[in-house]
């Protein structure tokens, strides 16, 4: 019998078909519904009134501010973490990386009921603001996305320009400002884009730690829910139109820090 031989295009045929089916069609039926009104006649109503809904344009602040300091927050624990595990001598670093990555195969409702019992047991004694436990939920979400992309970033460092540094005169604190930090930017803004965008959006965390406050995504569902497709459809288009600007940016600035890799080190 004759070996059965595809090539590269019929191969690729069945993800072509996934990507119309569950992604391009989609679109285009969000696209539809966002600018038409209930009679299905062409509109940008819900255009205007994206900018004009004093809630919307609040709910998109809120969601960005909370983004914004998860993102931070991620960064400040997830640096210092991969830094050490990626460049010390600790031994088997491997299964300490598997710690952290553990809770990523643990259900997402399972993790963020348990740490809605222990916030529940603190505020026993402290009352936690919403916005905090918005925050400590996405972070607790979200740190594994930050941490396994500048961990192998850092991992991956070529040695011989931190010795060029040392050789050169270099202190520890300016090996790290002027070398190692700047060649681990493609990390960086790879655990940005992983938290960021989410953060935006996630409104689950939010809705089981008991916080009545609405994001983006859950200002979406509320229209949906309502029926309101038109709304709903043109909020998400919007949105979906900023986080395209945002990754496009952190695209360019990163391709960016990879070209400029191996330049002065002093």
């Amino acid at each position: 019998m004759r070996a059965l031989r595809f090539s590269r295009k019929q191969l690729g045929i069945p993800y072509a078909l996934f990507l119309l089916l569950f992604v391009v069609a989609p679109l285009f039926v969000i696209i539809y519904y966002a600018f038409t009104n209930g009679e299905g006649q062409f509109t940008i109503a819900n255009l205007q009134g994206f900018f004009t809904d004093p809630n919307t344009i609040g709910t998109l602040f809120y969601s960005f501010m909370l983004a914004v300091v998860t993102t931070v927050v991620c960064l400040l624990l997830a640096y210092p973490i991969a830094y050490v595990l990626a460049r010390s001598n600790i031994r088997h670093k491997s299964v300490i990386v598997m710690i952290f990555v553990l809770p990523m195969w643990i259900n997402f409702t399972l993790r963020i009921t348990a740490l809605k019992e222990i916030l529940t047991i603190i505020e026993g004694n402290l009352a936690f603001h919403p916005f905090l436990n918005s925050v400590i939920g996405m972070t607790y979400d979200f740190l594994p996305f930050m941490i396994l992309p500048m961990y192998t970033t850092l991992s991956k460092l070529d040695n011989s320009l931190l010795e060029a540094a040392n050789d050169l005169g270099a202190s520890p604190l300016q090996t790290f400002i002027k070398v190692t930090l700047p060649l681990s930017v493609p990390g960086i803004v790879s655990g940005v884009v992983m938290v960021f965008l989410p953060s935006m959006t996630n409104y689950v965390v939010l809705d089981m730690l008991y916080n009545s406050t609405y994001i983006m995504g859950s200002l979406i569902g509320s229209y949906f829910s309502a029926y309101d497709w038109h709304n709903g459809s043109m909020i998400a288009l919007v949105l979906l139109l900023i986080i395209l600007i945002f990754t496009l940016f952190t695209n360019r600035y990163e391709e960016d820090g990879s070209k400029s890799r191996g330049g002065a080190i002093l």
